[in-house]
């Protein structure tokens, strides 16, 4: 332990003048048994303090062979550690120079060293993972009650908790997900329903709303339930209007107005799914058919889902979901540039638009991952590294 003479001398042979310092030295220790590994450093920035200061948490998710994210209510944070070349040491009861006062006598504070480190964790926003959450549900998609009685008990069901404690994204951004893949709990599970079993439940509300003859604008729940019940469980009848239709309440009665996009999507994809190509006429002519009357087709609602092939004669379109591409931004253009050498940006831009982080636009994407050319005066991508 030094003594204040012993600062004082310090002070004199390194030439440094006392009264311009403050009063206060602070004499370091090591305390007993520090090890560097029993503590880590990680540096947020203010919204992520903001959540702590306020009580909430933020939690680090990541299987042993992923790389860990930290994750808030609502965003996910990738996590990188930087090496530093000045030690770190942590001093619990330090005082900064504004908390210590110029005013006070000259003294010696000593301070025990809690511990150390080189490095430090950095924090950086980014996409959530959530490839892995239609993964898991898919392992054991919903086919009806029928088809619950025919499986094995040990096929893997996801409670909430458990999709928590596995998918790299925060609990609001998977929630989210689990809407945009049409996810339902049955029984305290979350399933995405069999995509056959999902439309044969839509072509019972179809069915229903032709033979009551109501506007697909305002579909009633309770009629629904109460004629498609003997039929299917009211659970999945209610949960398939939610997925294609929005909510209105009128004089107190819940209705819902069916969304024209949605049908004419999914019909195209009932379609498509069993075709390696369709001729794109052909297609459009049976897609039309197929929709309930007074509803539109067009190709544009096929976008992320179908991709037509003009160079082709005659012209062709083939089932081709962007949820199936991978989540690697390197590995997705791999794949696309696989299927299609060259790209327009309008046919690539739904196929890349979900890798875009908060501040990346497609045309910054595409800088990084293709070169751009002119062809036939319309400009198009292709790969940057040769394709095996």
């Amino acid at each position: 332990m030094r003594s204040r003479e012993e600062v004082d001398a310090t002070l004199q042979v390194a030439k440094l003048d006392p009264a311009e310092l403050l009063p206060a030295a602070l004499c370091l220790s090591f305390a007993a048994q520090e090890d560097a590994a029993d503590c880590c450093l990680l540096q947020l920035e203010p919204e992520l303090c903001a959540e702590l200061e306020a009580g909430r948490s933020l939690v680090i998710r990541g299987d042993k062979e992923e790389h860990a994210v930290l994750c808030s209510k609502d965003k996910t944070y990738d996590m990188k550690i930087a090496d530093t070349s000045n030690m770190l040491l942590f001093i619990p009861t330090c005082e900064t120079p504004e908390q210590l006062c110029a005013d006070k006598p000259p003294s010696v504070v000593h301070t025990q060293i809690a511990g150390f480190s080189n490095n430090y964790w950095e924090v950086r926003r980014c996409r959530p993972k959530l490839k892995k959450l239609k993964k898991l549900l898919m392992e054991n998609p919903f086919e009806g009650p029928d088809g619950e009685k025919e499986k094995m008990l040990t096929n893997p069901k996801y409670t909430t908790d458990d999709l928590l404690d596995q998918i790299q994204a925060s609990e609001e951004e998977i929630m989210h997900q689990l809407g945009v893949l049409k996810a339902c709990q049955v029984e305290g599970y979350w399933r995405i329903l069999d995509f056959d079993y999902e439309m044969k439940l839509l072509n019972h509300v179809t069915q229903l709303i032709y033979s009551e003859s109501w506007p697909f604008s305002k579909v009633p729940l309770s009629v629904c339930l109460q004629e498609l019940g003997p039929l299917e469980p009211k659970e999945m009848i209610e949960h398939i209007l939610r997925s294609y239709g929005r909510q209105t309440i009128d004089e107190g009665e819940t209705f819902f107005e069916m969304d024209e996009e949605k049908l004419c999507r999914a019909t195209a994809q009932m379609l498509l799914q069993n075709a390696v190509k369709f001729s794109l006429s052909e297609f459009q002519e049976v897609w039309q058919q197929s929709v309930p009357d007074g509803m539109t087709t067009r190709l544009d609602q096929l976008k992320g889902l179908a991709l037509v092939d003009r160079s082709s004669r005659p012209e062709t379109i083939f089932l081709l979901n962007v949820e199936d591409l991978s989540e690697d931004s390197q590995e997705r253009f791999n794949s696309l540039f696989t299927i299609r050498e060259k790209w327009t940006e309008a046919d690539i831009a739904p196929y890349i638009q979900d890798l875009c982080s908060e501040k990346q636009t497609i045309g910054a994407l595409l800088t990084k991952y293709a070169r751009s050319s002119t062809q036939n005066g319309v400009k198009v991508y292709n790969s940057r590294r040769p394709i095996s």
